[in-house]
Parts: structure tokens; C-alpha cells; sequence
């Protein structure tokens, strides 16, 4: 088993890189969300340095419980819109999904951290940030599964989000563009709808915790936004152009709609991004 509750009140690490990769490799969910929070608390105290001496890990997996069962998504049984409404194992499925989003996010923000070396410092006070927060939404999520007499490890699940993070590995730009920017972006979409469908149930306490988690969404695509133009403008590429480029090459301009408008604008995205997105959205499917 992971280190007890008790003994979680300090970093066993100096530098911000060896405190990320400790992040990274804790398989136990609690413990992860414990150090997560007590590394963004040091960091933000300026207890950790750059250590840039600390050698990248080229992580093909990071620290996960046995639990849950990794699916292929097309094997995971379809989550109907009525699942919120169903009460018990439907509404505990849908509420899984979220916390396991949410606990893949941790480890999203701190394979940014610990990966790409070199960025301005403000960089990686935005991923610690982020990863602080989806430690947060992951322990907000797991509060509602126990309340509803289930845990998160009780249904399969996918690892989309990790498959991309490998996906980009190699890449800084492509990593800003196609995990915040198109993968939690998607977030901003269906989120309001899902806060509306636990409304309609009853679930304010759920309903609730989702629009935490959507306010502090709209920031960590923000940040996905600001860094992929940083890095774009490093390189003399437009933005808009590259974007649309790697969605081409990544995703095949796959692109599930309806579109959060005033949460992606929040976020970032330029008004010609999301005509060129909603044009995508209304593709014929091909024959």
C-alpha cells in the first residue's frame, strides 16, 4: 500500500521536476491526490527549485491503481443520457467517468511538467496550478461516488487521455494543442449539459461539483492556448494554421460537437478557430 495519510505532509524532494515524476509514479489515488496538493503548496511557497539536473523519464505509464479495468472506449457499455436520471449504479457510472477524467488530468498536468524542459518558469506554475486543481475535481468526484455507496476503481474505464499524452510525448506544441485544446476543451462542451441533467434528477450536490470543475476547465485550456502560441511563435508558425494541421493529422479534423462557445472564447479560441470548428461539426459523415 501507498505511504499512510499521516506521514503525507512533506515532499520527499528538493526540485520541482523530482516532485512531479513522484506524482507521476504514485499508483495509490488518495496518496496522488495528497502529494499532488502538497507539492503545488510547496511550489508555491518556493520550497522547490527548477532542479534541471533531474533527468526526464520517459514514462509510457504512469503510477495507476489496479482498478479500474482499462477498456478499449468502444467496449465500455454506452452511457445514455438518462444515466444521471437512473439513481444508483447509471448515476455512479456517469459520476466514475468524470473522477477518472480527473484522476488521468493529474497525471496529464504533471507529465507536462516533468517532460518538457527548458519553458519559462511561468509554465510550470501553470500545470502545478493545474494539476492542484484536477486533484481537487478528482476528490470531489470520489466524495459523490462514496456517497452513492460505490468507490472509483467499481466500473471499467478507458485511457484515451493517456494514449495522447504519448501521442504528443516528443512534442511541447503538439502536446499544448491536442490534450487542453481539443481533449479537456471537449470538456467545456459536454459539461453544462451533465450539470443539467443531475439538476433535473435532484443532484444538486453533483450538479454542483461540476461547475467547479468546468470554472477551473475554462483556465487549463486557457493555459493549453497561451503556451501553444508561445511555443508557435518560438517557431514562426500561425497558430491557427498548426492547430488545424495536427487535428488533421492526429484526429482526421474529427471534431464531436455541440461547441461551448462562450467557454472556449473564455478559454482562448479565436472566432475564426471556431467558425473553422463548427464547419468541421457540420461535415456530411462519409459514405
Amino acid at each position: 500500500m501507498s505511504t499512510p495519510e499521516a506521514t503525507l505532509t512533506t515532499i520527499p524532494h528538493d526540485g520541482l521536476f523530482s516532485a512531479a515524476l513522484a506524482c507521476l509514479l504514485e499508483r495509490d489515488p488518495e496518496a496522488k491526490r495528497r502529494l499532488t496538493r502538497q507539492a503545488a503548496a510547496d511550489w508555491r511557497a518556493g520550497r522547490l527549485a527548477l532542479d534541471e539536473t533531474c533527468p526526464v523519464a520517459p514514462l509510457t505509464e504512469p503510477g495507476r491503481p489496479a482498478r479500474p479495468e482499462l477498456v478499449h472506449p468502444r467496449d465500455l457499455a454506452k452511457r445514455s443520457a438518462r444515466a444521471s436520471k437512473s439513481g444508483g449504479k447509471g448515476r455512479a457510472a456517469l459520476i466514475h467517468a468524470v473522477a477518472h477524467i480527473e484522476f488521468n488530468a493529474i497525471n496529464l498536468a504533471w507529465d507536462a511538467v516533468q517532460r518538457f524542459r527548458g519553458l519559462p518558469r511561468a509554465y510550470y506554475a501553470d500545470w502545478v496550478r493545474v494539476a492542484d486543481e484536477e486533484a481537487l475535481h478528482f476528490g470531489l468526484m470520489r466524495d459523490r461516488l462514496r456517497a452513492l455507496g460505490y468507490d472509483y476503481g467499481d466500473f471499467p474505464a478507458h485511457d484515451g487521455l493517456w494514449s495522447m499524452a504519448l501521442r504528443t510525448a516528443a512534442d511541447p506544441l503538439e502536446r499544448m494543442a491536442l490534450v487542453p485544446r481539443v481533449m479537456e476543451a471537449r470538456g467545456l462542451d459536454v459539461t453544462p449539459g451533465m450539470m443539467a441533467r443531475f439538476r433535473e434528477a435532484g443532484d444538486e450536490e453533483t450538479a454542483a461539483c461540476l461547475a467547479v470543475i468546468l470554472r477551473d476547465e475554462v483556465g487549463h485550456v486557457a493555459a493549453g492556448t497561451r503556451w501553444f502560441r508561445y511555443l508557435c511563435a518560438e517557431r514562426g508558425l500561425d497558430p491557427e494554421t498548426r492547430y488545424f494541421e495536427l487535428l488533421n493529422a492526429h484526429l482526421g479534423e474529427s471534431i464531436r460537437c455541440p461547441l461551448n462557445l462562450d467557454d472556449r472564447r473564455q478559454a482562448g479560441f479565436a472566432e475564426t478557430e471556431l467558425e473553422r470548428l463548427q464547419a468541421l461539426c457540420q461535415r456530411p459523415a462519409p459514405a
